[in-house]
């Protein structure tokens, strides 16, 4: 008996799973993705530091340090097209508070996540906007997460 089909949620959301896989943090990978109106994957990012850097080996032992330098996956992720180009993206972890403002103003209507993040006003500017925001924890993938140090 074949599975059931995947909703359109948890597809972006496996997705948004394996862009994270790419991420060169060792403590924290978050991965995004982003479908249009007709629910086509147009971008997948992760987040990172910027294209072109070689850190040191010394630059990730020091978290706390190096945070102000890590590109969000959701802002890397608007990189990769216009405004009102995507309909909905899906993302390893709630919106940061920034991150969900550029997501506004690249015109996001539904945003889906696994994780909650506890500092963002992300359901206060989603609940403004109009945009849903959901958590999402039920698709493939969703047990293989990769452990925080």
């Amino acid at each position: 008996m074949s599975q059931p089909r995947l909703s359109i949620p948890q597809y972006a959301m496996a997705l948004a799973h394996v862009a994270s896989l790419r991420s060169e943090d060792p403590y924290r990978k978050v991965g995004a993705a982003a479908l249009d109106h007709d629910n086509r994957v147009i971008a997948t990012a992760y987040n990172g530091l910027a294209p072109g850097f070689d850190p040191s080996p010394d630059f990730w032992k020091d978290r706390e340090g190096r945070q102000k330098f890590m590109l969000h996956a959701e802002i890397n992720l608007c990189s990769l097209f216009r405004r009102g180009d995507a309909k909905l993206i899906a993302t390893t972890t709630m919106p940061c508070t920034a991150c969900m403002q550029t997501l506004c103003a690249y015109g996001i209507k539904e945003i889906y996540y696994q994780e909650i993040y506890h500092a963002s006003d992300a359901p206060e500017i989603a609940a403004l906007y109009g945009v849903t925001l959901q958590q999402v924890t039920d698709f493939p993938m969703s047990d293989y997460l990769i452990p925080e140090e």
